[in-house]
Formats: structure tokens, sequence, C-alpha cells
């Protein structure tokens, strides 16, 4: 029972999180859409298609189930899994991760959580796992991304939220004020918790310190 549980539970917030992530590209231009975002260069549909290419990865070739998706080899991987190129269309990438669901699917349904798996790229002993290590492991990876996702949108246009409808309409007085208080707080402990070490490691808190600006 517990075993099934589990499974549910796991699978139910990866379909969650699936969902969030393609939610972040609703209504974008196809350049805010694959537009560089950090310094890293980190943006939206790159982050669609290494999410995808990730489950392909993990529920394919781990279990013997490869993915029907044409994969580069994990030992040539360069990267290119983290942004689109020029010839690749948003729609294709989101039919990718799309069809990737439903392999990722059966091969979740097909087999118990104690079903052995090899993962090559990871170090021994490690690289001997089971369903359950890799189900943790793809959601872990699914909703980091997501709240990559959630920053990057956010600071595209100000949209927030985990799914469409639960979305509220953005009040800007309401957040530049929110903002304003977060700010004025920083701003004030930063100088009440500027502080000197002295000896024997004790920490000394200088309350006064940068008062009187």
């Amino acid at each position: 029972m517990i075993d099934a549980f589990a499974k549910d539970n796991l699978h139910g917030r990866l379909r969650r999180d699936r969902e969030a992530l393609l939610w972040k590209l609703d209504g974008l231009s196809e350049y805010d859409s694959r537009r560089p975002l950090t310094a890293t260069g980190t943006n939206l549909l790159g982050l669609v298609k290494h999410v995808a290419t990730v489950e392909a990865r993990y529920f394919g070739e781990v279990f013997g189930r490869p993915s029907p998706e044409p994969l580069p080899r994990w030992q040539d991987s360069d990267g290119s899994d983290l942004w689109a190129a020029e010839d690749e269309t948003r729609d294709q990438i989101i039919g990718f991760y799309r069809r990737t669901w439903e392999h990722s699917d059966a091969t979740i349904n097909a087999l118990p959580l104690d079903a052995p798996g090899h993962v090559p790229w990871w170090p021994e002993p490690h690289a001997h796992t089971n369903l359950f290590a890799v189900m943790v492991h793809v959601l872990g990876e699914s909703v980091r991304h997501t709240g990559h996702a959630d920053i990057l949108r956010e600071g595209l246009d100000g949209r927030t939220g985990l799914r469409a409808e639960h979305e509220q309409q953005i009040d800007e007085e309401a957040r530049a004020a929110h903002r304003a208080r977060i700010e004025q707080a920083a701003g004030s402990a930063a100088p009440i918790q500027a502080s000197e070490a002295v000896p024997g490691d004790a920490t000394v808190v200088r309350h006064d310190a940068g008062r009187g600006r």
C-alpha cells in the first residue's frame, strides 16, 4: 500500500510541475521565450528543453526502455539542451516534452518502485539505483527548474503563480509598496547588524553602527 501511495504521490507532483513549467511560456514572444535572462544564459525555452531531455534519459535508457526521441549520447552532452537553436521551434520543443511525458509515464506505470536501473553518468556505487530514487531525482530537477522559470517570468512581465486558474490580477501599487517595505527593512537592518570580532571568538553587535544617517 505504501509503495502505491508513494508512486502516485511522486507521479502526481511530477505531472503538476510539468504543466507549471510549460505555463511559464504562455503569451511570450519568440524572443522573450528564448533570450538569455541571466549572466549564465538561462532562458525559459531552454529550461523546457533541458527538463524534457532529463526525463527522456532517466525514464528511458536507465531502465532499458530507450526514448523514441532522438537523443545524443550522454557522453557527448555539450550543453545544447539548455537553449533553443535558430532552427528549433517552440512547438517542436514543447512537443518533445509532451511526448517524453508519455514515455516516462509508461515506464513509471509499468515498473514497481524497486525496479532496478543503471545510471551510467552517476559515479559508483550510486549508478545502480531503482525507480523510486530516479522518480525523486527527476522530480527534484523539475521543481528546481520550474522555480528558475518562476523567477525568470516574473522578471519579464511580473506574472507569477503555479497554475493559470490560480493567477491573480497584478496590483502594481500593492507590489511596489510591499517591495518598498522589504527594501526599507533590509536597509535598516544592515547597519544595526554590523558587528566586529573580539578576542575569545565572541561577537559584539554594534547597535549604534551607521545610525544618524
